[in-house]
């Protein structure tokens, strides 16, 4: 989450370098308790779309309130005729989970519903009116691009979870899809664009899906921060995400102007994560307007119903959540008071209890994401609770922000919960390249267990053992165990990002000049190959050595699979280790074309 001004959006700071300038865009945040905001596969259609509306409304009205409708799952047409029987509208509907989104003007409209048969909860989502917008949303600005002269290197952040060792093994799968539910992505950033999926991308802004082209574009900086931190692509200019071998897809769940993260929002996106194949969505926001939603509140318990069931069927169909835990430096396993919400309207002061929770942070089977600053210490924002906090990772504080992309073209830092979230989304994604038939569960499992331990600070506030706190959850995530690494690479790495076309029928080479590599290159020589390629059953991919010995690695397997992004382990003992090694790859068939995008060698 950044700290939008407040601790919604879960942030503290930001600071912008465009083309190598660097000026300051906004001072960090207080971090008052956390007000509303993000704590900011093409699987077509896996089940039926949203139910047609009973009737959707002509003309947007002053006084327009959102609700959320719960009934039994499977089917929603009696609730979403009791909707228009009862002076609403429907908005959007989600039989798959019975959930309505319902507008209405009457001040009764909630009431009266909760009394109709098989409807099981009603909840208004925010305090304020929906926004006009909403009848007939505006596409969010395509910003100008600007070209940069920044070169790659290794970030605090990223040597802090082992990132930078994690790519001598692979930089994760095209095939992985991650969902980035924020303000908004910039798909033509320079740094996001070869890793952008424009196909599952989409605004959820309002509660129903939005497929404009460039609907999903940032509505303010934040989301964009985010993907570059998760996917930004290994291109050699700007920064390297996490995993940036793997997809992004944008799901704007943010309002324009007010940048709100509200509930019907949240289920729109979690619902189009889980019909569009996602691995692993991030989510760095709280859903508005409540900091903390109560279950003894008639409305906040049908928000978190809502976007509980929500998450669920996400899960259900193979996508792990991901979430911040907030910038207030708040106890979430000691509630005691909100001061913030609603945020939409007048906060008020409340005394609150644990059986109140932040969502989706809190919701069952979310990843909790606490932040830490460099030097594995707790950022003096970051939320904690022991029970609460799954695992840590980096989120800058002070003067060590996190450093990623920025809207048109541009880069920056910033801190937070927020910028937390998306390195551990990106470790999940890369859990996910090396290892896909892991299942949420299973994912959510290896995220803890490969953590590395962290222990207390002495602070009376961190309680729990080294293996499992409250200020670190497991620990830190790594990101090098996750692709099944437990040591720093063994030797030299070597590679050659320059792309080679593979023609039909054709073999092509890549090489790659070793030198200051003592004696023989070793049994177990790391041979990493990304190779773009439809139906990659056509190929036959060797390693040739410097004397010409071939060495087979792939030999038309994998059918009609896309694209090979593989680490082969190559007994090259007998060689010698300097001099000229290539990547060989021999088209087979008709039909198919690809590219050689990268490769390396690690010794």
């Amino acid at each position: 989450m950044f700290s939008h001004i407040s601790s919604r959006l879960r942030l503290s700071a930001i600071t912008v370098a465009a083309l190598g300038a660097t000026m300051a865009l906004a001072v960090p945040a207080a971090h008052a308790a956390p007000t509303t905001t993000p704590e900011p596969s093409s699987a077509s259609a896996r089940t039926a779309a949203p139910a047609a509306p009973a009737k959707t409304a002509a003309a947007w009205a002053a006084g327009t309130r959102a609700y959320l409708v719960i009934t039994a799952a499977g089917d929603t047409s009696a609730a979403r005729t009791a909707v228009v029987n009862n002076g609403g509208t429907v908005f959007a509907s989600y039989d798959a989970i019975g959930v309505v989104v319902a507008h209405s003007t009457s001040a009764t409209f909630a009431s009266t519903m909760r009394a109709v048969s098989g409807i099981q909860q009603v909840g208004a989502t925010r305090t304020s009116d929906v926004p006009a917008d909403a009848y007939n949303p505006a596409l969010p600005a395509n910003p100008a691009q600007s070209a940069t002269t920044l070169t790659e290197s290794n970030r605090w952040d990223m040597t802090q979870i082992k990132a930078d060792q994690a790519w001598a093994v692979t930089t994760g799968s095209s095939s992985v899809k991650v969902g980035v539910l924020d303000t908004g992505v910039d798909d033509q950033h320079q740094d996001i664009a070869p890793n952008f999926n424009a196909a599952d991308s989409v605004s959820c802004a309002y509660g129903k899906a939005d497929t404009r082209a460039g609907a999903w574009r940032d509505v303010d900086t934040h989301g964009t921060h985010v993907a570059g931190t998760i996917a930004a692509a290994k291109n050699g200019k700007g920064v390297i995400g996490v995993a940036p071998g793997v997809k992004i897809s944008s799901v704007r769940i943010a309002e324009p102007t007010s940048t709100l993260f509200f509930a019907e929002n949240t289920v729109c996106g979690f619902m189009w994560a889980g019909d569009h194949g996602f691995k692993v969505t991030n989510n760095s926001y709280y859903t508005d307007p409540w900091q903390f939603n109560c279950p003894d509140n008639v409305d906040q318990a049908a928000i978190i119903e809502g976007v509980r069931r929500a998450q669920a069927y996400a899960e259900s169909k193979g996508s792990l959540q991901v979430a911040a835990a907030g910038n207030s430096n708040y106890d979430l396993a000691n509630k005691t008071t909100d001061n913030a919400s609603p945020n939409d309207s007048t906060p008020v002061n409340r005394t609150i209890t644990n059986a109140c929770i932040d969502i989706p942070t809190e919701l069952p089977g979310v990843v909790t994401v606490a932040a830490m600053g460099s030097g594995n210490v707790k950022a003096s924002y970051s939320n904690f609770g022991n029970g609460v906090i799954d695992v840590a990772a980096p989120g800058g504080d002070g003067a060590s922000g996190v450093y990623s992309t920025l809207p048109g073209g541009k880069y920056g830092t910033k801190s937070g919960t927020s910028m937390a979230s998306p390195h551990v989304a990106g470790v999940a994604a890369l859990l996910a390249s090396v290892n896909p038939t892991l299942t949420p569960a299973d994912l959510r499992d290896r995220l803890n267990s490969q953590a590395n331990d962290t222990a207390c600070p002495s602070d009376s506030r961190c309680t729990g053992t080294t293996t499992k706190n409250g200020f670190f959850g497991d620990g830190q995530v790594d990101a090098l165990k996750a692709v099944g690494g437990s040591t720093p690479p063994p030797g030299k790495y070597f590679e050659n990002l320059t792309d080679v076309a593979i023609a039909d029928n054709a073999t092509v080479e890549s090489a790659i000049t070793v030198s200051g590599v003592t004696g023989n290159a070793p049994a177990t020589l790391k041979v990493g190959v990304d190779i773009k390629h439809t139906y990659i059953g056509d190929l036959k991919v060797d390693l040739v050595a410097p004397d010409g010995t071939v060495y087979t690695v792939h030999n038309r397997t994998g059918s009609g699979t896309d694209n090979i992004v593989q680490t082969f382990t190559v007994n090259a003992s007998s060689e010698v280790a300097n001099g000229v090694w290539k990547l060989r790859v021999n088209d087979n068939a008709n039909q198919d074309t690809g590219k050689i995008d990268a490769w390396n060698l690690t010794f």
